[in-house]
C-alpha cells in the first residue's frame, strides 16, 4: 500500500531489509565480519604526503555493482560508492517495480573536492574549458549521485540530499526512518558515499590540523579515545539501508535485519570546525534520539562513537557519554580506527557495520588504544562475541552538526504480542 500519513497515535515500525555496504574491509557482510575479527585492515601511507595516513577501498569497480550506463561519468569517486552502495542493497530486496517507483531516496553527500584532479588547469583563476566535458559541472553537485540511482533503479519517491558534514549520511538514515515512521513512505533507500583521499581533500585537512600526520606504522596511525591519540585518518566508501514500514515487509516476505527506533539531531552553535566542549549539542541530539524512540540510557548496550581521534572530538565524546550514561554504561566502539573517516558517509557506513555486528552477536576492539582517554568508560579493548539488542550510532560534524541513531534486532515475537494487544 502507498504510504499515506496517519495519524501520531498509529507510529509505525521501520525495518531494515537491504543493505549495501563497500569499504576497505570488504563489500558485503560475511567479508566485512571476517575483516573486523581477523584484523583486516586498508590503511597506507598517502600517494600525496607519505607523513598522512589513509584507508582506501582496493579494487573498486563500479561497473560490477551496476553495469554499463552513460551517467557514469558524470560520478566523482565518493558518488560512484553511493551508486554501488545503493544497487548492492536493493538487488537482493526483490521489490516489485511498481514498489521501486514509490521507494524514496535519502542521501548524504558532501563537495568533490579533487578540485585539482577534476581541473588540472587553473591560471590565475582562469579555466581551459576545451578539455572539459559539456556536463563537468554534474561532478560537483551533490545530487548527482541520487539522479544516477534514481535513473538505474527507477525510483520515483520522496527525496533528499543532505549535506550536514560528518552527520550527513545519518541524518540521510533519520529522515528517511521519520517519513516511514509518520505514513508517509513505506519504503526508503538511505545512505551515502564518499571519498576524501584526493591531494585537494588531503591538503584541507592537513590545513585544519585535523590529520594525523606522524607516518610510522600506517596501521596504528588511528587511535580514538587514546592519550596518544593524534589526528584522523581519511577513508573512502559508500554505504546504503533499505527501510521499509514493518507490516509491509512482512507481507511480501523480506528478510528482516533489524529496526531503526529512534532519532534525534542538533546543531550546537558554538564554532565552525571545533566541537561545544561541553557536548552540549550532542547530548541534546542523544536524548532527543532517546526520547524519539521511548528509550532511556540503560537500553542501549552499545555505542558506535564518533571517536575521531582528533583530542578535541574525543575528549567531548568521552565527557558526553559519562554524563548521560553514569551508572549504567554500554560498551563503547569505534569503527573509526578500522575504516578510518568517511566523512560525509561515515553515518551510514558505521551504521551497516553496527548492524552487521549486532546480527552476528560481535564486538570488535578499537585498534590502539592502549591508554584510554577515559578510565570510566567500558571501551571495548579485544573483539569478542557478545549478543547486543539496542545500538546508539552517533556521529558530530564540522559546523556542529550533530545527529544520534538507535538501531535494536529485530525480534518476530515482539511484534505479534504487539499486534495481539
Amino acid at each position: 500500500m502507498k504510504g499515506v500519513a496517519r495519524p501520531m497515535s498509529s507510529v509505525r515500525r521501520v525495518a531494515i531489509t537491504g543493505l549495501g555496504a563497500i569499504s576497505s574491509l570488504g563489500n558485503s557482510a560475511g567479508q566485512i565480519l571476517d575483516s573486523l575479527r581477523t584484523g583486516r585492515i586498508s590503511f597506507a601511507a598517502s600517494p600525496f604526503d607519505s607523513r598522512v595516513i589513509t584507508s582506501p577501498v582496493r579494487d573498486f569497480e563500479l561497473g560490477s555493482f551496476t553495469g554499463s550506463f552513460k551517467e557514469r561519468r558524470y560520478l566523482n569517486r565518493g558518488a560512484q560508492f553511493a551508486v554501488a552502495a545503493a544497487m548492492s542493497a536493493l538487488r537482493g530486496a526483490s521489490l516489485r517495480s511498481e514498489e521501486m517507483a514509490e521507494t524514496g531516496l535519502f542521501l548524504g553527500a558532501g563537495p568533490n573536492m579533487d578540485v585539482g584532479g577534476e581541473i588540472p588547469e587553473i591560471r590565475q583563476g582562469e579555466i581551459r574549458h576545451d578539455a572539459l566535458m559539456a556536463l563537468w559541472i554534474l561532478r560537483f553537485l551533490p545530487n548527482t549521485a541520487a539522479s544516477v540511482i534514481s535513473i538505474l533503479a527507477g525510483l520515483q519517491g520522496d527525496n533528499f540530499t543532505v549535506t550536514s558534514a560528518c552527520s550527513s549520511s545519518l541524518q540521510a538514515i533519520g529522515e528517511a526512518f521519520h517519513k516511514i515512521r509518520d505514513g508517509y513512505l513505506d519504503l526508503a533507500l538511505a545512505g551515502g558515499g564518499d571519498s576524501r583521499l584526493t591531494n585537494g581533500a588531503v591538503l584541507a585537512y592537513r590545513k585544519a590540523r585535523a590529520l594525523y600526520e606522524g607516518g610510522g606504522n600506517p596501521g596504528e596511525a588511528s587511535r580514538p579515545f587514546d592519550n596518544g591519540r593524534r589526528g584522523f585518518v581519511p577513508g573512502e566508501g559508500g554505504a546504503c539501508l533499505l527501510l521499509e514500514e514493518l507490516e509491509h515487509a512482512r507481507s511480501r516476505g523480506a528478510d528482516i535485519l533489524g529496526e531503526v527506533c529512534g532519532f534525534g539531531a542538533s546543531l550546537d552553535g558554538y564554532n565552525v570546525t571545533a566541537p561545544d566542549p561541553e557536548g552540549r549539542g550532542g547530548q541534546k541530539a542523544l536524548e532527543k534520539a532517546l526520547a524519539d524512540g521511548g528509550l532511556v540510557p540503560a537500553d542501549v548496550e552499545a555505542v558506535s562513537t564518533h571517536g575521531t581521534a582528533t583530542l578535541l572530538n574525543d575528549r567531548m565524546e568521552a565527557a558526553l557519554l559519562e554524563r548521560v550514561y553514569a551508572g549504567a554504561f554500554p560498551r563503547i566502539l569505534a569503527f573509526k580506527s578500522w575504516i578510518g573517516h568517511l566523512s560525509t558517509a561515515c553515518g551510514a557506513m558505521e551504521t551497516a557495520l553496527s548492524l552487521i555486528c549486532m546480527r552476528n552477536s560481535y564486538l570488535p576492539e578499537i585498534r590502539n588504544l592502549h591508554d584510554p582517554c577515559s578510565p570510566a568508560l567500558p571501551f571495548v579493548r579485544k573483539g569478542a562475541a557478545c549478543p547486543t539488542s539496542l545500538w546508539a550510532i552517533q556521529n558530530f560534524g564540522f559546523g556542529g552538526q550533530n545527529a544520534v541513531l538507535m538501531v535494536k534486532r529485530y525480534l518476530p515475537e515482539e511484534g505479534t504480542r504487539r499486534n495481539e494487544t
